[in-house]
């Protein structure tokens, strides 16, 4: 989604900017299952719970006020959510982590650890998956060339592996490996995040982890897989190749559809134009929620994954983000569409912040979601799997 901006800046020049470097692997478990897949393990007699934190936008107009103001509240937003939906087993930062066409290239890492910083800091592991906004080219704001020119910039730390005018560069960079994989492997120790396959090169972030049995982290009990809907440098699209990878994957791991399955990804596919509710009226039943504010701002074409994925019965709800006034759930063939809701500060609309919640229960099975607010409110509860 396109950003409002304060009305005295002006869009001049564009210098491309990547931040593909969040998505690396960082397994801090000792044995792998399924063929190499990730995991994490439910806790004795306890349902496992998923905070979803979508679009925080971190790093918008570090030059003045109101941005890093609102990387503060954004902050506080995962805090009250964390806090509020204790114990918290899992999060998944669902696109959107920075605004990375505001941002200096020697400092991403700062916004990062910044937007994990809330996660990271009670020791919950989290993962990642690409949004569009996480690769946006950056624009040079009309009022850098008025008479009080360049303001102040936050530079790299002193410590970074940028130096001199690298560490202000605002050059541009492609969408492949680079420093903030070392810094993302060096310092998130509890992140399930992954490049994915090489051969899907532009597309990244594309991976599965496996929720373990308690009793055994070889018997799985739900698959999370993650897929990059692109945007930014390239369509906003996912793509056959991914549709592909995605087919191999989940009959290698799951032939007979037997586990449960949950898709994470952050653009909306156009089937979510089939069931939205009418932008701006209320959300009727079966789906539900509470904000339906905008209309669905979808992918650029649809390559096949939705066909896929309503074969197949293991697959039970689609969570996106990328609009920031939607947060409804609907019924879809056999499966349920998704949103979470907006959690950060940053990006458009001033609509209260909140994140989706989503528990998962091993005995008897279920997978229920609500929405929890910034002020505590909890609303919009659906049981998605019985």
């Amino acid at each position: 989604m396109e950003l409002k901006r304060p009305q005295t800046q002006t869009q001049v020049a564009i210098l491309s900017f990547t931040f593909f470097s969040l998505f690396i692997l960082t397994v801090g478990l000792d044995d792998q299952v399924q063929a190499g897949e990730r995991y994490v393990q439910m806790r004795a007699g306890a349902a496992f719970k998923i905070a979803v934190f979508a679009d925080l936008h971190f790093g918008e107009n570090a030059w003045s006020d109101w941005g890093p103001d609102h990387d503060v509240n954004s902050v506080k937003v995962m805090n009250t959510v964390l806090d509020n939906e204790t114990p918290t087993d899992f999060v998944v930062y669902l696109g959107d982590v920075v605004t990375a066409n505001n941002i200096l290239i020697a400092n991403a890492s700062l916004y990062w650890d910044q937007a994990i910083s809330p996660t990271k800091s009670r020791n919950i592991p989290w993962a990642s998956v690409f949004g569009n906004h996480d690769d946006t080219p950056f624009v040079w704001p009309l009022e850098w060339f008025s008479a009080p020119g360049i303001p102040p910039l936050n530079c790299a730390a002193l410590n970074s592996t940028y130096s001199g005018e690298e560490a202000c560069s605002f050059r541009g960079t492609q969408r492949e490996r680079f420093e903030l994989m070392k810094h993302d492997m060096e310092h998130g120790v509890l992140s399930y995040s992954s490049n994915g396959p090489i051969d899907l090169w532009p597309s990244i972030s594309n991976y599965v982890i496996q929720v373990s049995s308690s009793d055994d982290p070889k018997s799985p009990v739900v698959y999370l897989y993650f897929l990059d809907s692109g945007g930014g440098s390239y369509s906003e699209v996912i793509s056959n190749a991914q549709v592909e990878w995605f087919q191999k994957k989940s009959e290698e791991i799951n032939p007979n559809s037997s586990v449960p399955e949950l898709i994470f990804w952050h653009i909306p596919s156009q089937a979510y134009k089939n069931v939205a509710p009418q932008a701006g009226n209320g959300i009727d039943q079966p789906c539900v929620g509470l904000i339906n504010k905008e209309p669905v701002a979808s992918q650029e074409a649809e390559l096949g994954i939705m066909d896929l994925l309503v074969k197949r019965p293991s697959v039970k709800a689609v969570f996106v983000g990328h609009n920031h006034g939607l947060d409804w759930c609907c019924p879809y063939e056999k499966l349920w569409l998704c949103y979470a809701r907006h959690t950060g500060y940053g990006g458009y609309g001033d609509w209260p912040k909140g994140a989706r919640i989503i528990e998962i229960t091993q005995q008897p099975f279920s997978i229920k979601s609500w929405i929890r607010m910034e002020d505590g409110v909890v609303h919009s509860r659906v049981t998605l799997s019985p």
